[in-house]
């Protein structure tokens, strides 16, 4: 049997990508990526296995795959779970609706939740970085304003969105797992932990549906292996 390798960063979205295998039950070797302890950044050894140098990334055999999204897409197409089993619809059958709704919320994770959550990050940390005392008002000012007037309204959209969508269905595009439940996880996972328990109050839908991803066993067995995916905020 080919080797499956998956290159895990501590932290990350790759979470996702062993998630996905556990449920699936296909095996694979671990191989795990600190992030430097200054900067938090990935290391430059991933660079060597993908120009890139950031992760997830897997090595199948001849081929490299990276981005969560085409990895999942890449495992669910090579290792299709049973057609009468759980997972029957982590790739809802063409044309349905569901394929249509698995489509949207893939792009959705990272095209409107993730890139506000990376940015609320972003700002929320400016005021804490090194600079001149007198600078540092201004910069908790800006950022501030920054925060109120486009992230934070961003993300409530967003989560707002998912909030509606959850409160009708267990998972994004039906009564079962699909690929864009994989997807989302961290997104969610992120928007949360920065919204802290505000955040969840307000989503309770969405919050419920993080309770039940992480309920699952194959998504235990994945922390177990690889870490928690949020680093403490």
């Amino acid at each position: 049997m080919t080797a499956l390798v998956v290159h895990h960063l501590e932290h990350s979205r790759s979470h996702r990508v062993l998630w996905l295998l556990e449920e699936l039950g296909v095996p694979y070797e671990l191989r795990l990526y600190r992030r430097d302890a200054r900067t938090r950044l990935a290391p430059p050894e991933l660079k060597a296995v993908h120009p890139l140098g950031k992760a997830p990334v897997i090595t199948h055999g001849d081929v490299t795959v990276a981005e969560s999204g085409a990895i999942l897409e890449y495992l669910a197409a090579t290792f299709a779970p049973a057609p009468q089993g759980e997972l029957r619809d982590l790739v809802p059958p063409a044309g349905s609706a569901a394929q249509r709704d698995n489509r949207f919320w893939m792009h959705f994770a990272e095209g409107s939740l993730m890139n506000w959550v990376v940015m609320k990050l972003v700002f929320v940390n400016i005021p804490k970085q090194r600079m001149p005392f007198f600078a540092r008002p201004i910069a908790r000012a800006i950022s501030q304003q920054v925060l109120q007037r486009f992230v934070e309204p961003n993300i409530d959209a967003a989560l707002g969105l998912l909030e509606h969508t959850l409160r009708e269905r267990p998972w994004l595009t039906g009564q079962r797992l699909a690929l864009a439940d994989f997807q989302m996880s961290f997104a969610v996972e992120a928007a949360l932990a920065l919204g802290g328990t505000q955040a969840a109050a307000r989503f309770p839908a969405v919050a419920a549906y993080r309770e039940r991803y992480r309920a699952r066993p194959a998504y235990q067995r994945a922390l177990a292996k690889g870490g928690p995916e949020i680093m403490g905020l």
